[in-house]
């Protein structure tokens, strides 16, 4: 079934074109997810200084929304942090390099959380090598609060069209401390065309696409129950969902108007950036991904404070052979000698969203 702009509009902005009566449109009013942003109220709800740590680390942004962590409890006062590999990407990431980059979120926010609590970590990476643990971290009384904490539950990855303007010059600087800013018009341009044509790239590439058609949860009862993932939710898109015009068939038929209508809205979104920023690394080894995610997730949090919408554009960052082509050309564009880009994002002003489902920190502490 073809949805032309205008009829998309009018779903956006009625949202009765689908849900004319009363009791589809009660219907609709009820699609956020609840149980899935639990962990987004009761981060910090925890009397245990570890817990309440990981209470927070677990709102760190992550590839695909895998959540791969899982933290072991040891003594009174000890982490060991793992990757759970079955939670792997091998189509989008083969050589695990993004889901580390995310563990570095993750351990950053955890330093982050244990600060505000007043704590001192005692970290140590890759404590047994890259089959062990990826960090075990001691609580020690201590540990100055981060200013950028403020900012973690307004944090959220933003992929929807920004506004035309640009970032300040004022707010660029701030963010410099983290992440090289682009923001010149031909920067910008040659990004733009950049970023877009790997994108493109994934979404044709078909085992690659496949990867996230899997994981993508239509609608509040598949995200309540597996609250990872790609989250499609919200009266709009459901209301596609009813209306036959949005299906996880249709979205892995690149042939399907919902596919060819998907791609365009992404490109649409992606085009209306002024602003780039970089994360790179003087290597590309597990501890430099790490430090990446510390970068990362910091970049975000001051990006937040400020006021910006972020969200990942690494696409010409993915290391599977179709994706060469633009991987060399984003190193010859931003790298320096030797160094490796982790992280490309693009940065504006964007529209309130809600944040992404989580699992239930339970979960993931196994000896609980």
């Amino acid at each position: 079934m073809n949805l032309s702009r205008r009829k998309m509009i009018g779903l956006m902005g009625g949202g009765v074109v689908v849900a004319a009566t009363a009791s589809a449109g009660a219907f609709l009013a009820t699609r956020r997810p609840t149980r899935a942003l639990a962990p987004w109220e009761t981060a910090g709800a925890y009397t245990e200084p570890r817990m309440k740590a990981l209470s927070y680390a677990l709102l760190a942004p992550n590839p695909h929304n895998r959540q791969p962590w899982v933290a072991e409890l040891r003594g009174s006062n000890m982490l060991a942090i793992y990757r759970d590999k079955r939670l792997n990407l091998p189509e989008t990431d083969p050589l695990d390099r993004q889901l580390t980059v995310g563990m570095g979120c993750f351990l950053e926010l955890l330093r982050m959380a244990a600060a505000e609590d007043g704590y001192d970590l005692q970290m140590e990476l890759f404590p047994l090598g890259e089959d062990g643990p990826v960090a075990t971290a001691y609580f020690a009384k201590g540990g100055t609060p981060d200013p950028l904490f403020a900012h973690v539950f307004e944090r959220h990855t933003n992929r929807n069209a920004y506004k035309d303007m640009s970032v300040s010059a004022e707010a660029q600087a701030v963010l410099a401390d983290y992440a090289t800013i682009k923001s010149s018009k031909a920067e910008v341009a040659a990004l733009r065309k950049l970023t877009w044509n790997a994108m493109d790239v994934e979404l044709t590439t078909q085992r690659v696409m496949m990867e996230s058609v899997d994981l993508m949860r239509f609608g509040k009862a598949e995200i309540e129950a597996n609250p990872d993932g790609i989250a499609l939710s919200g009266p709009f898109l459901e209301s596609l969902m009813l209306a036959g015009m949005l299906s996880r068939e249709d979205q892995a038929d690149q042939t399907s108007s919902s596919f060819q209508q998907g791609r365009d809205m992404i490109r649409e979104a992606m085009n209306a950036t002024q602003t780039y920023a970089v994360v790179t690394s003087p290597g590309n080894s597990r501890v430099d991904q790490i430090k990446a995610g510390y970068d990362w997730i910091r970049l975000q949090l001051a990006a937040t404070g400020l006021g910006l919408s972020m969200q990942p554009v690494s696409q010409a960052l993915q290391e599977f052979p179709e994706m060469a082509e633009h991987y060399s050309a984003v190193h010859e564009m931003l790298a320096g000698p030797g160094e490796t880009v982790q992280m490309l994002a693009r940065l504006g002003y964007g529209p309130k969203i809600d944040p992404s489902p989580r699992w239930p920190l339970e979960t993931r502490v196994p000896n609980v």
